[in-house]
């Protein structure tokens, strides 16, 4: 067939008289667009996707293993689910084309109008390559919340909360920061990466979870007094600290994508990115690990992996606003501060296991503080694109910079807090929906209550696989005398 016909698009048209951009049977709607940026989101979006399930790994590791599995689960559900949700509405509510600071429409439900038109986030990409590259962090945010249920939350009550969590916060926040009609991206916030609607929400949306769903039962499944509230909540070790490192591992190789891609497009300001965000998770690793050593004279995974996400955490914001040579302690500071509060949280009495509050909440919180700190003006001009528009932080004497930060911060875990409460308690009250497991199904193990693949127990508290013969009702594992006879009845 003759491409004769096909002309390059020179000038993009009106998004409201065209809104995908031209017409591909007649216009080479790529031809503006530069390759290798059109590449390196692809492929950053492709390595984000990830970060989902390994958030799962790292929470199984970290589980005792009677719900380890359920984490899995509920990392494929936030892959699947808030995909489809994402998909219907969720990018039309963050980043339509509208006038007002609060929320948009849904003019680009189901990714209607969603093509080549320049994105609002950077015109080097188009519409449909930014929306994909947006689902990789609502799936993860939803993941990272997740682990508030730890040990003791239902699971399809959970499922429901994290589709209204995302709808009302999430979503309300991301277009807050990031749509060009938000009212915190007009008020100048500097926030690269997502600390609010990522870090911040998650981790004060599982403070709130956390504090509605009470304490875990102790190990002889009664209820913690208020003795026990007042001086320590049981912490108890992960059953699979390899797991755990494996999961911190592909977070950490994904991270780069999450913070590296934020650019939208490939110039030496995401090689930058790419460089701040290594270097805050190794300082903020070390860190972690030397404070450990101080008080336990031992070294910890635990610690190694908890203080790679907080140098994670701390970087997300500051990654394309502040100078390579302060991003090691960006992430040493964030972690001592996170230190700090997973060592004294017992004084909260809540039970937050996996300290997604400590890490995310006031990691994300502490990460802003940092960034109106440390930015300088140079850094987003290495885009190419940005020049003279940012008057970085406190380096460069923008003092008013670290108020704009301290606002938008607690903005968001205000937000965040607030209305994961009103949630829970309105869905806690519907019929069917009570959010905390029953004490029978908490102490045998919510792998046992909610998977196929997990069917009896060992008698320790720990879900067994299926053994062939065995009902799902049985409660013990079968005897000596049944695998005996199993195998005689296969030899016949």
């Amino acid at each position: 067939m003759s491409e004769s016909g096909i002309t390059p698009v020179t000038e993009w048209p009106e998004w409201s008289t065209n809104p995908d951009g031209g017409d591909p049977l007649t216009q080479d709607l790529n031809a503006p667009y530069d390759k290798g940026d059109l590449a390196w989101m692809l492929v950053c979006t492709i390595l984000c996707w990830q970060i989902t399930p390994a958030i799962g790994f790292l929470y199984a590791g970290m589980h005792r293993r009677k719900a380890a599995l359920t984490m899995v689960l509920q990392s494929l559900f936030c892959s699947c689910a808030c995909g489809i949700q994402y998909w219907i509405y969720g990018y039309s509510l963050y980043m339509s084309r509208t006038t007002n600071p609060i929320l948009g429409d849904l003019s680009l439900a189901v990714f209607k109008n969603v093509l080549a038109q320049p994105s609002q986030a950077n015109t080097d990409i188009p519409d449909i390559l930014y929306a994909a590259f947006g689902f990789t962090f609502v799936s993860a945010t939803a993941m990272i919340l997740a682990g508030a249920m730890l040990e003791r939350g239902r699971l399809f009550p959970s499922m429901v909360f994290l589709l209204c969590w995302t709808t009302f916060v999430y979503y309300f926040l991301a277009y807050w920061e990031w749509n060009p009609s938000g009212w915190l991206y007009n008020l100048g916030l500097y926030d690269f990466a997502g600390s609010g609607p990522v870090h911040i929400a998650s981790g004060f949306g599982a403070l709130a979870w956390s504090m509605m769903l009470g304490p875990r039962l102790k190990e002889d499944g009664t209820a913690p007094t208020s003795s026990d509230r007042k001086s320590k909540l049981a912490h108890y070790k992960p059953h699979s600290p390899l797991l755990m490192c494996i999961g911190t591992c592909f977070i950490w190789f994904g991270w780069f994508a999450f913070n590296g891609a934020s650019t939208a497009n490939l110039s030496l300001r995401s090689i930058y990115v790419v460089v701040n965000t290594n270097l805050a998770a190794c300082g903020g690793g070390v860190a972690w690990v030397c404070l450990d050593y101080i008080y336990k004279k031992k070294f910890s995974l635990v610690g190694f992996c908890s203080g790679i996400i907080a140098g994670l955490v701390g970087i997300t914001p500051a990654a394309g606003y502040v100078p390579v040579y302060v991003a090691c302690l960006v992430g040493v500071i964030t972690t001592i501060c996170s230190f700090y509060v997973v060592k004294y949280k017992y004084l909260l009495s809540v039970d937050d296991g996996l300290d997604i509050f400590a890490l995310h909440g006031v990691g994300g919180v502490v990460g802003d503080i940092l960034t109106g700190f440390f930015a300088a003006n140079f850094v987003p001009a290495l885009d190419g694109v940005s020049g003279s528009s940012y008057e970085g932080g406190w380096l460069n004497r923008n003092f008013r910079q670290m108020g704009l930060q301290l606002a938008g911060a607690l903005t968001c875990a205000a937000w965040s807090f607030f209305v994961s409460c009103l949630l829970l308690f309105i869905i806690n009250k519907i019929p069917g929906l009570h959010i905390r497991a029953s004490e029978e199904h908490e102490v045998r193990g919510l792998d046992l209550m909610y998977l196929e693949e997990v069917d009896f127990e060992d008698g320790l508290g720990n879900g067994c696989m299926i053994s062939e013969g065995v009902s799902r009702s049985s409660p013990s594992p079968p005897t000596k005398v049944q695998a005996a006879t199993g195998q005689s009845e296969k030899k016949d």
